[in-house]
């Protein structure tokens, strides 16, 4: 059979993104308690398409998916965009995945173990070089309320989310950034409910304190060279957010120098560095 896709095309028109999307796909993560977790994935797959070519065959980005399956992990996130690369014939490729991450938390005074929900996300891009970035969105709850006259609390509720973007130097676990996050929006929340005394009155947090916090906290990661942070405050009718970006002045200390070989050009976060 002749094969269409690949004759010239005369219309000398390049086509950025062409590919398939939203393929659920079972992948597994690395969990720093339990080695290995197993989530489920909202895959995207899509290359840039030179103008000399008439188009792609879609069959093939899920044939590359298939074949790396068992190993369709964070640790094969880069072998993949190769394949795609070279299968395709493309200049550039790029694969996104979404999925959730489960953690177990530990409750409130007096309250069992909670699991924690977390949206997670990596881009990948393959042109000359690889580039990779983690987005980890963590919730937000309302400060503390004080106890009501009966002594009990008032519901938390979800006050809105803290959505960080990262590019790295070397590994990291998912477990540690989370940590760090909800460490530091513990604090904002404690500080913030003790400014009021009063029950009547609303408890607020400030979106701009809270992406600088978070800002100040990630800004001291060794192995951290670029974030963005993101504050949403979700309000009835309307919302509030604050962002910020930062890079780091020069390496991260401890990187392979730029002139080595062996240097992996796209940190991976799902090898185990041991």
């Amino acid at each position: 059979m002749k094969d269409i896709q690949s004759q010239f095309d005369p219309r000398r028109i390049d086509i950025k993104k062409v590919g398939v999307k939203n393929i659920s796909y079972p992948i597994t993560v690395l969990d720093k308690a339990r080695k290995v977790q197993r989530t489920v994935a909202a895959v995207n797959m899509y290359v840039y398409l030179p103008h000399q070519f008439k188009g792609t065959h879609m069959s093939r980005f899920v044939e590359i998916l298939n074949r790396f399956r068992g190993e369709v992990n964070l640790h094969g996130f880069q072998l993949i965009l190769e394949e795609m690369k070279a299968r395709l014939d493309a200049p550039a490729a790029h694969m996104e995945m979404e999925f959730p991450y489960f953690l177990h938390r530990p409750g409130s005074t007096g309250r069992a173990t909670r699991i924690g929900r977390y949206r997670c996300r990596m881009h990948g891009s393959l042109q000359q070089e690889s580039d990779l970035t983690l987005e980890i969105t963590v919730p937000i709850a309302a400060p503390e309320p004080l106890q009501g006259e009966r002594g009990m609390p008032r519901s938390l509720g979800h006050w809105g989310d803290a959505v960080l973007t990262l590019r790295f130097c070397h590994f990291i676990w998912l477990e540690d950034i989370i940590d760090m996050a909800e460490e530091v929006i513990g604090r904002q929340r404690t500080a913030t409910a003790g400014l009021f005394q009063d029950k009547d009155r609303e408890f607020t947090l400030s979106v701009e304190n809270m992406a600088k916090a978070l800002g100040e906290s990630l800004s001291g990661h060794p192995h951290i060279k670029w974030f963005s942070v993101l504050v949403d405050n979700l309000s009835e009718g309307f919302s509030t957010f604050a962002t910020i970006q930062w890079q780091r002045p020069g390496d991260c200390p401890g990187a392979p120098e730029r002139n080595d070989p062996g240097a992996a050009r796209c940190p991976d976060p799902g090898k185990n560095p041991n």
